[in-house]
């Protein structure tokens, strides 16, 4: 009597499922982001729910020998548990701690398929030294690679983990900047204040640049390597103001706009690090005064002389507000309002003395959860006898929270739950828009006195633009941003899209309100210009600017544009409109 092994050889192995979940694998991990990228995590999705059937496909359908079908899922466990000790870090914390698996068992599918097809009906002595070869090929090889971090796509970016990083390379000293000699006479016009300027709001007036870049391209006046973070800029007086990570500081840092060369260094013991956005501080340092204030990642908050980098205190808003530091790093930037500074340690507000650190109040906790955002003023304006009631916005796990700048106290709030990023914005006629994740889309709310109270309604909610950690702009009754990683434009009266189009990662803009144009910095370094306008979707000029992977918000200050990434800063002068 035949046994099952015998059986399972004579009629052969069943190899066509295994090919054809390959494939789908193939398509769901690295044609379909390539090809429409708004279902990028789908795509994803849709190869891990694959990867799993051909598992089950091994072991049930694939009419190969028992002894093999068992030996095979033995040995994968044994090499992936293998391998997951031999694994460079990045790996091992990238993707919430499993990006390991994920890149090991795509290679294993192609392992399992590949034996199938070459070596399942070879002597038994060969083919189970080739399935044993694969697996252990297939997992324990990624032991050889780092990962440097993912971009908006979910797209991996490998080295060898021997080889040294930009980061390395900085502090070696073997990376320089350069001069183009055109710095003299640079424009730093009013300055601006810190994260996406005064308002907070990406939008600039005053300025108008010439937009035919063949004939009056961006000029490059310098450009220098950088310490990692996903900062941006605040500049004044001839100084440009950023964060970085030198190594195991944490770095706010003074340069001269008109060369980039460095002028201060104020340094706390402080690194942050995870393997998808890299390490480095998030926030944006803030001008009041003669202050600079900055919100690192692990929470310290330090108020340093704007002039010579002197510390005139410093706080550490985690052990103030008991917070958790979140998994992508404390990310907001400090609000300056009056004489406080008001700072969200994950979504938990804190307000302190301006010119003394001294804790004024620390204001609701909520109930858990992760945020990114910052805080935010809302004009309230209109009210019985013209009285004026500025309020403190805030998005948080549980949704939008106003709060009262002098105490803290929660004036009303918005559940929406989410994993806040981008700032919330404010209409022209008072109303605010919020997007608390990276499928909610966008929500309209209009605050009205009731009473003694606020109330709070919801005017409309559209999927049709989408801002993740992208922030948008409003201009002219319309809101322009990130959907998914195309641009959108969308009608603010009832949220429906106007127009979709032009891919650019997942990267950030500045609103350009007198020529109604946004300047866009791709998530890949490419600056663009494109028309802020109701007709349709017009990329008027772009250019490179930077390489590797830019999330950092661009600051354009007089003719001069600021651009950073985690690796390098660049200056570029912008002729003016004649």
């Amino acid at each position: 009597m035949q046994n099952n092994d015998s059986r399972s050889s004579a009629t052969g192995p069943r190899l066509w499922p295994g090919l054809f979940l390959l494939a789908l694998i193939g398509i769901g991990r690295f044609v379909l982001p390539v090809a429409v990228p708004e279902v990028a995590m789908f795509g994803f999705l849709g190869a891990l729910v694959c990867i799993l059937l051909l598992l089950v496909w091994w072991l049930l359908f694939s009419r190969l020998p028992w002894s093999d079908r068992l030996l095979g899922l033995g040995a994968l466990a044994v090499c992936l548990f293998l391998g997951r000790m031999m694994q460079h870090e990045s790996l091992g914390t990238a993707s919430y701690g499993i990006q390991y698996f994920i890149v090991a068992m795509l290679s294993v599918s192609v392992a399992l398929v590949l034996w199938t097809a070459v070596f399942a009906q070879s002597a038994p002595a060969m083919r189970r030294l080739a399935l044993l070869g694969l697996l252990a090929v297939s997992t324990w090889s990624w032991g050889l690679v780092r990962l440097n971090g993912l971009d908006g796509n979910f797209d991996s970016d490998y080295a060898w983990r021997w080889s040294a990083t930009a980061e390395d390379r900085l502090l070696a000293g073997e990376v320089e900047g350069s001069v183009s000699g055109t710095g003299r006479g640079v424009d730093t016009g009013a300055g601006w204040s810190g994260f996406r300027g005064p308002a907070r709001d990406s939008r600039l007036s005053g300025t108008r640049i010439a937009t035919d870049w063949q004939t009056s391209p961006p000029q490059e006046i310098w450009r220098r390597p950088v310490g990692p973070g996903w900062s941006s800029f605040a500049v004044r007086g001839g100084l440009i103001y950023t964060q970085e990570q030198r190594g195991d500081e944490e770095v706010v840092a003074a340069y001269r706009a008109s060369n980039g060369e460095p002028v201060w260094q104020h340094a706390d013991d402080a690194r942050f690090w995870e393997a998808i956005g890299g390490a480095g501080p998030r926030g944006t340092p803030t001008l009041a005064g003669d202050l600079v204030l900055s919100l690192g990642a692990t929470g310290i908050l330090n108020a340093l002389d704007a002039e010579t980098g002197a510390v005139r205190w410093s706080r550490d808003t985690v052990e103030d507000t008991g917070a958790s530091i979140p998994g992508w790093g404390i990310s907001a930037s400090p609000l300056v309002w009056d004489d406080a500074v008001i700072v969200a340690a994950s979504g938990i507000p804190a307000a302190y003395q301006l010119a003394t650190g001294e804790k004024l109040w620390i204001g609701p906790k909520g109930g858990g959860g992760e945020s990114y955002s910052s805080p935010h003023r809302l004009p309230v304006v209109g009210l019985e006898g013209g009285e004026r009631a500025d309020q403190v916005l805030l998005l948080r796990p549980e949704g939008l929270l106003g709060l009262d700048p002098e105490t803290g106290a929660e004036l009303w709030s918005h559940e929406w739950g989410g994993v806040p990023i981008v700032q919330p914005a404010i209409t022209d006629d008072g109303d605010v828009l919020v997007a608390v994740s990276d499928r909610s889309g966008l929500r309209r709310l209009s605050l009205e006195r009731d009473g003694s109270g606020w109330r709070l309604e919801e005017d409309w909610t559209s999927i049709r633009l989408k801002p993740y950690f992208n922030d948008f702009v409003v201009h002219r009754g319309r809101a322009y941003g990130f959907d998914g990683r195309i641009l959108a434009c969308v009608d603010l009266s009832n949220g429906e899209r106007v127009w979709k189009g032009g891919r650019y990662g997942n990267g950030q803009l500045v609103l350009l309100e007198d020529q109604d144009l946004l300047l866009v910095l791709s998530e890949d370094g490419e600056l663009a210009l494109v028309k802020a306008s109701p007709d349709g979707y017009e990329e008027v000029a772009k250019v490179e600017a930077l390489e590797g992977k830019t999330w950092n918000h661009p600051v354009l200050v007089g003719d001069v544009l600021l651009v950073r990434n985690s690796e390098e800063m660049a200056a570029f002068r912008l002729a003016q409109e004649v």
